[in-house]
C-alpha cells in the first residue's frame, strides 16, 4: 500500500517541560484510510496534529507527507493538506458563500472553478436555502458543515479533521460523517481525532490510541476490536489502554 504519512523516532518537549509531548512515536498511515487518532485530553494528539501541519517544529524525527519530507517541502506539503480545526474559521458577519468564496481565493483557485466547488459543496451539504445568509445567524451543525467546506476547497489529497462533528445535531452529523465518506471514497487519506468514540469505530478504518505522547495501541478498527474471542468497543479498549500514565501532554 502506498505511504500517505510516515512519522519516524518523533519527539516534542515543550520549553520548560519535564517529559516529552511526543515521545519516540513511530507511525505509518496509507494512502485512502481514514485514521483515527484517539485519546483522552492531554494525550499528545494536539501536538502531532501541530507538527504535521507545519505549526511547531519537533525536537528529533522524520515526517514525510505524500512522500515528500516535511521539513525540507513545507510549503508544498501545505498546498496538499486540508486543515479542518475544532473551532469555527469563519466570518460570522460574510454569508456561507461569502465566506467560502474568501477561503478559496486564499488558495489560489481560480474564480470560475471556485464558484462551482463552492455551490456544489452547499448543496451537498444541505445549505443551498442559506446560502446567502450570515454565519452569525447559522446553528452550530450548519457552521461546522461551512468549516469543513472551508478546510477542502483546494481538494487535498490529506484532510486533518479536529473533532468535525462535536456539539452538531445528529443530522449535521449524518451529513458530516456522509460528505467525509465520499471525499474517502476518492481517494483522500482522512486523520480524524475524535472523543466520539462510538463515531469513530463506524468512521476509521484504522485507529491509533494515544496517551502520553506515546502510541499504546493501533491497527484496523475491526481487528483490534477482536480481543479474548469476543468483539469489544473502541469505548472499551480506549479505557482499557489509557488513564495509566501520570503526566499528560498537549
Amino acid at each position: 500500500m502506498e505511504i500517505s504519512i510516515a512519522i519516524k523516532n518523533l519527539n516534542l518537549r515543550y520549553k520548560g517541560a519535564d517529559f516529552n509531548a511526543i515521545d519516540n512515536l513511530n507511525l505509518k498511515i496509507y494512502k485512502g484510510e481514514v485514521f483515527g487518532l484517539l485519546g483522552p485530553n492531554g494525550a499528545g494528539k494536539t501536538s502531532l496534529i501541530s507538527i504535521l501541519t507545519g505549526l511547531i517544529s519537533p525536537n528529533q524525527g522524520e515526517i514525510s507527507i505524500a512522500g515528500l519530507s516535511l521539513s525540507e517541502n513545507l510549503e508544498k506539503i501545505q498546498t496538499l493538506i486540508g486543515v479542518v480545526p475544532q473551532e469555527y474559521a469563519l466570518y460570522p458577519k460574510l454569508t456561507a458563500k461569502q465566506n467560502l468564496l474568501f477561503f478559496g481565493s486564499m488558495y489560489g483557485i481560480p474564480k470560475n472553478k471556485l464558484q462551482k466547488r463552492v455551490e456544489k459543496g452547499i448543496e451537498e451539504m444541505r445549505l443551498s436555502d442559506f446560502a446567502d445568509k450570515k454565519i452569525e445567524t447559522f446553528s452550530g451543525g450548519m457552521k461546522r458543515r461551512i468549516n469543513l467546506l472551508a478546510g477542502i476547497l483546494h481538494q487535498p489529497k490529506v484532510v486533518f479533521l479536529d473533532e468535525p462533528t462535536v456539539g452538531v445535531d445528529v443530522h449535521s452529523r449524518r451529513y458530516i460523517i456522509d460528505y467525509l465518506t465520499q471525499l474517502n471514497q476518492k481517494g483522500i487519506t482522512i486523520i480524524y481525532t475524535s472523543h466520539l468514540l462510538s463515531e469513530a469505530q463506524e468512521f476509521c478504518t484504522r485507529v491509533a490510541i494515544i496517551e502520553s505522547g506515546k502510541i499504546q495501541i493501533q491497527g484496523k478498527t475491526k481487528e483490534i476490536l477482536m480481543q479474548e474471542g469476543r468483539i469489544k468497543s473502541l469505548e472499551e479498549m480506549f479505557i482499557e489502554n489509557t488513564g495509566k500514565h501520570k503526566h499528560s501532554n498537549v
